[in-house]
């Protein structure tokens, strides 16, 4: 029996709730003016999270700092995260989807994939409900979605990628050469910035360029196991199961790619600071400690270095990662060239309370769990920026004004090549 495959994402998500929220108590739409989610207007720290097609017109980016976002668009409504409201509505509309689906993968907080193998009796034409389910969505959530169908997670997951906002597409194994390969390479699930790049550097430019590649080349380029991947995916291949309950992660990471060049240790540990938070918050939530640390960095060659260590026991405290991951650091970087993106993961992961504890219980390490506890508390009920660590404030306000400083000194280059200087 083929699969049948849908894949559900809500159309900006965090921008789009909020938006409904407003609109059920009767105020504007948000979604009709140049708006987004993300950071402090006063401040002009943070980053855009999500933003609406009229921003998108302003040439507005998901993920670039929200100062950069305002001189694009000084009217810009900034407003900030509402994880509360983010988690009901992901709730939500998830809810909808099981009325449908036998089988409901949450894959993030706005997207979840449905197998719909085997229900062709009840369901005869896909697209029909598919279009029901999206219009469920909108008609009691009032909020839109895309809805992908496809015979694998990958191409139902692209087919949703198609033309927005508030569509049903089809992308099917007859189709994928008239549908999926013209596309630009970097428009193909999991490939970054960095692997375009050296992908477009090879003159693989299209998704069908990397389809017809061979092999070997592509993993010689990428590494035998991503490069097996995405030229699987680039075919339109993918066995992956639709699971109904999400497996319990192997390890945790986060990385961020810097705006402004990091040259100095300081400014890479105010950093780190700010990934080990996210990184251990995230195992808190799901009662998790990791046994190994490792510290990923990449300079402007584009290659990546990773260092890592065992831990004498699991942990979740923030400054016990953080305090390795310095070590790390030190080690692996000798500031030769300036940093462009930082990166921490935790792997040899325990679910539980796990930890040995030692007959004589460590004071200070109890009192740093609170205090981490107590901060996802917070973080929980008021949103990300909420509470935030004294060293990421300064760091943001300083990568914030060299950034500022690096984009006027190029400004000032462009500006004196114009002139003839």
């Amino acid at each position: 029996m083929e699969r049948l495959i849908f894949h559900i994402d809500v159309n900006s998500a965090y921008l789009s709730w909020e938006a409904a929220r407003r609109v059920a108590a009767g105020e504007p739409d948000i979604r009709l003016v140049p708006s987004a989610i993300g950071g402090d207007r006063e401040k002009r720290t943070g980053i855009i999270l999500a933003k609406s097609i009229p921003a998108k017109q302003y040439h507005v980016r998901t993920g670039e700092p929200v100062s950069m976002a305002l001189r694009k668009c000084p009217g810009l409504l900034l407003l900030r995260p509402d994880f509360r409201l983010y988690e009901k509505n992901s709730r939500a509309f998830m809810q909808i989807c099981r009325r449908y689906a036998p089988v409901v993968e949450k894959f993030s907080i706005d997207e979840c994939f449905l197998d719909m193998t085997g229900t062709g009796s009840i369901y005869p034409d896909p697209t029909a409900v598919a279009g029901a389910i999206k219009d469920a969505i909108r008609e009691e959530l009032g909020f839109t979605v895309n809805v992908g169908i496809g015979p694998n997670k990958i191409l139902a997951k692209m087919a949703s990628d198609f033309e927005k906002p508030d569509k049903v597409h089809t992308l099917f194994t007859a189709d994928i050469e008239e549908k999926l390969w013209p596309l630009p390479v970097r428009e193909l699930f999991s490939v970054g910035g960095a692997t375009a790049e050296k992908l477009e550097k090879a003159h693989i430019r299209t998704i069908g360029d990397l389809a017809n590649a061979e092999l070997r080349r592509v993993q010689l380029l990428l590494g035998k196991k991503p490069g097996q991947q995405i030229w699987d995916y680039a075919n339109g291949r993918d066995d992956s199961p639709v699971l109904a309950e999400p497996e319990k992660a192997k390890g945790y990471s986060i990385s961020t790619t810097l705006e402004a060049d990091v040259t100095t240790l300081p400014e890479a540990h105010n950093i780190l600071l700010l990934l080990a938070d996210g990184v251990t918050r995230r195992m808190r939530a799901d009662q998790a400690r990791g046994g190994c640390v490792a510290v990923t960095i990449r300079g402007r060659d584009f290659k990546n270095h990773s260092h890592q260590r065992k831990l004498a026991e699991p942990t979740d405290i923030t400054s016990e990662v953080y305090a390795e991951a310095k070590l790390l650091l030190a080690e692996l970087w000798k500031q030769r060239v300036p940093l462009r993106l930082l990166g921490l993961s935790m792997t040899d992961i325990q679910f539980g309370d796990t930890a040995q504890l030692s007959l004589f219980a460590d004071a200070k390490k109890e009192k740093e769990r609170r205090l981490d506890q107590a901060m996802d508390s917070l973080r929980n009920a008021f949103g990300t920026d909420a509470v935030v660590r004294g060293a990421v404030y300064h760091s943001q306000l300083q990568v914030g004004k060299k950034y500022e400083a690096q984009l006027k000194n190029r400004r000032d280059g462009d500006a004196g090549q114009k002139n003839g200087e």
